[in-house]
């Protein structure tokens, strides 16, 4: 660990707490120009894989699910919080599977069920696109959607 001030790797750590979302952040203090600043740490999971509708596999990317997720909440009034929670609430609970290959429609069964809670909209961008809707799907979808508020 370095200082981000002064590069020194004369480092203390003053504090260390655990956070829920299995992180831990660290107060430190430079011994050399006394500058404090936190850090935080998380623990890596083994690699898992993801399984292709082509049958490609790849390894599993949570910055290209949040890419998706980000795409189908734009412009709508969701907290990136919330957006966040979402993205790390899918990982956990495909994580809990422990399997090392997970296909990527259950990936996208597990984002589409978080969204929908979350926001409707939100809901019918991923699904249009996760599900391959044409516009007669597309509208039967909002029926079922509709169905269930009135």
């Amino acid at each position: 660990m370095r200082c981000p001030f002064c590069e020194s790797d004369d480092i203390k750590v003053l504090e260390t707490r655990e956070s829920e979302d299995n992180k831990t952040r660290r107060r430190r203090e430079c011994l050399r120009c006394a500058k404090r600043f936190t850090t935080e740490e998380q623990v890596i999971n083994a690699t898992m894989f993801v399984q292709k509708k082509d049958g490609r596999r790849e390894e599993f990317s949570r910055e290209k699910l949040l890419k998706g997720v980000l795409i189908a909440t734009g412009k709508r009034p969701i907290p990136h919080e919330k957006i966040i929670h979402l993205i790390e609430d899918t990982e956990a609970r495909l994580r809990e599977l422990k399997i090392s290959e997970v296909p990527s429609k259950r990936i996208g069964q597990e984002v589409i069920k978080r969204l929908k809670k979350l926001d409707k909209i939100a809901y019918i961008r991923f699904a249009s696109v996760y599900k391959e809707l044409d516009v007669d799907d597309l509208e039967k979808e909002l029926d079922k959607l509709r169905g269930k508020e009135q």
